[in-house]
């Protein structure tokens, strides 16, 4: 049974030169999934979810939503493998009405063996949608946590719509001051097996307006997600940070490369920088979500310096990946390809694909 292998479980690498000898690691995996418009089909009066009940547009029934979490929790159950038997220790997700349809996914039966602990906190977002992490407990013990909002103002001048853009939501915008809803910043420190590591959880603001007009608000999202990093490495200067989610922009876009600053080659990476994995995915093509036959990664897992030093001692990045099996894909139609989402008629998965990197280190 796979639950025997749980990190009692250990994997040999012998495929690269860097290890002279098969040798002995521990492995966990750590993702990140959009799980687009996880919504129960209760009418919250404080949000606009009208769409996502038996009424309402989406007419999402009981049955629709307990079909969707079925599904999720199969995707769950099996990012990472084959490398890893064991689901994901650290899953961070976005698109989450509240704590309690994360109550009823854990408590589906491909999940259940995980026993997952919940990090969640509502944000201001006037969809209701909210970001939230996922850990076994058995391996992952928090420490702190809390939420950090996203203070940002929208200008007096109308967003101009353009063409050819990726939009998961609308603006919203609180009329005294102008001040745009999202999603705040969840930060989440803790140890995995002994080992202090921080982890933020974002989504940053969409492209509602167009690309360019709405780049100013995930380049604010940008700077405070370094903020937060510098905060933390000012009190340990070799701390462990995983900063990921949907950040609605791809590794080439000024928030990730300019106000946050990632960089691709690790050669390139400074004391105290930033490692994105997917930039050179998105160089080879890959993508995490599609729109107009053009794909982009929206969704990434950036690290820390530290976590890339040439010292398995302690936990370092082995590598990352974009999870998109053959069930994930629309395989007839207009849209053959792409992540096989929801529709009226069939209540599919996510219109993104789900990320993931592997720690590991090696046994003593």
């Amino acid at each position: 049974m796979r639950s025997i292998f749980r990190f009692s479980f250990s994997f040999l690498l012998s495929f690269s030169s860097l290890f002279a000898q098969a040798k002995k690691y521990n492995i966990h995996t750590v993702a990140f999934y959009n799980l687009e418009n996880l919504f129960d089909t209760i009418d919250d009066a404080f949000t606009n979810d009208d769409e996502w009940t038996p009424n309402g547009a989406q007419h999402w029934t009981t049955e629709k939503y307990q079909q969707k979490l079925k599904n999720l929790a199969k995707v769950i159950s099996e990012i990472g493998m084959p490398e890893n038997p064991n689901a994901p220790t650290l899953i961070g997700g976005s698109e989450i009405e509240n704590r309690g349809v994360l109550e009823d996914l854990i408590k589906e039966p491909k999940l259940i063996p995980y026993d997952y602990g919940i990090i969640h906190f509502d944000s201001p977002d006037k969809r209701g949608i909210d970001v939230a992490l996922l850990y076994q407990k058995k391996y992952f013990k928090p420490t702190s946590f809390s939420n950090i909002p996203l203070l940002i103002y929208k200008k007096k001048t109308a967003l101009k719509e353009e063409k050819n853009t990726v939009v998961d939501d609308e603006i919203e915008v609180q009329p005294e001051n102008n001040r745009v809803f999202t999603r705040d910043q969840l930060l989440i420190t803790g140890f995995l097996e002994n080992e202090e590591i921080s982890i933020i959880i974002n989504h940053w603001p969409s492209r509602s307006g167009g690309e360019k007009a709405s780049s100013p608000f995930r380049e604010a999202a940008g700077l405070l997600n370094r903020k937060i990093i510098d905060s933390l490495q000012q009190i340990n200067p070799n701390a462990k940070i995983i900063t990921m989610g949907d950040f609605n922009d791809g590794p080439f876009n000024k928030s990730i490369k300019i106000a946050l600053g990632a960089k691709a080659k690790k050669s390139e990476i400074a004391e105290f920088g930033l490692y994105n994995p997917f930039e050179e995915m998105k160089n080879k093509g890959m993508g995490t979500i599609a729109f107009r036959d053009s794909w982009d990664i929206f969704d990434q897992i950036i690290i820390t310096e530290s976590f890339i030093k040439p010292d398995f001692s302690s936990f370092k990045l082995w590598k990352a990946g974009i999870f998109n099996k053959p069930f994930l894909i629309q395989n007839s139609g207009q849209y053959k390809g792409y992540p096989l989402r929801h529709t009226l008629t069939e209540v599919g998965f996510s219109d993104h694909f789900p990320v993931y990197l592997y720690l590991i280190k090696e046994f003593l």
